[in-house]
């Protein structure tokens, strides 16, 4: 039976399918998850390494690493002269995309219609406002036209492995042991 682990764009699973492969049998399934839908996912797919918050009622929570929040905008924006951005340096900018804190710049905001986070970096490309993303998600989505910061007064995000308890199993714990480093020879 195929072990199914959704992930979140921008998360790093090959090094652990990589372990998982050499210290396991059965096979490995990753499935790439938006961040919108990690909810629906993680009542899916036998784990999700998600981006923080999710409902983790009846769920184990293993944390994974932090990601640092970045502005990313035009390779032309007067911000790139920054090597690194707070809030009150984005206060007068437009979000093209929500910040999941709730944190909005001091300046009225434009109604920005719904978009992913690849077309968000398309539009700030275009010399058109910023938004605030995890790094990895800017690293993913690279573009020559655009650049980012890190916002230093922001809160990381937190990815993590999620998966419910009623799911508690071996197949599991094998995974888990292999996010948490664990090799064929060690024991828990």
């Amino acid at each position: 039976m195929t072990l199914r682990i959704g992930f979140v764009l921008g998360s790093t699973p090959d090094k652990w399918a990589r372990a998982w492969r050499d210290q396991q049998a059965e096979p490995l399934e990753l499935v790439p998850v938006e961040e919108a839908d990690q909810d629906a996912a993680l009542r899916e797919y036998d784990a999700c390494i998600v981006r923080l918050p999710v409902d983790t009622t009846d769920r184990h929570v293993v944390r994974l690493y932090e990601e640092l929040p970045v502005a990313v905008m035009g390779i032309e924006h007067l911000l790139t002269l920054e090597e690194e951005l707070s809030t009150a340096d984005l206060d007068e900018e437009q979000l093209v995309l929500p910040h999941p804190s709730g944190w909005t710049p001091a300046v009225e905001q434009l109604s920005w219609p719904e978009m992913s986070v690849k077309d968000a970096i398309e539009t700030v490309a275009a010399g058109t406002g910023v938004a605030i993303i995890p790094m990895s998600l800017a690293r993913l989505f690279h573009r020559k036209d655009a650049t980012y910061r890190v916002v230093s007064d922001l809160e990381p995000s937190t990815v993590a492995l999620v998966w419910d308890k009623a799911d508690d199993g071996d197949r599991i714990q094998a995974f888990v042991g292999v996010v948490k480093g664990r090799t064929a020879r060690s024991s828990r």
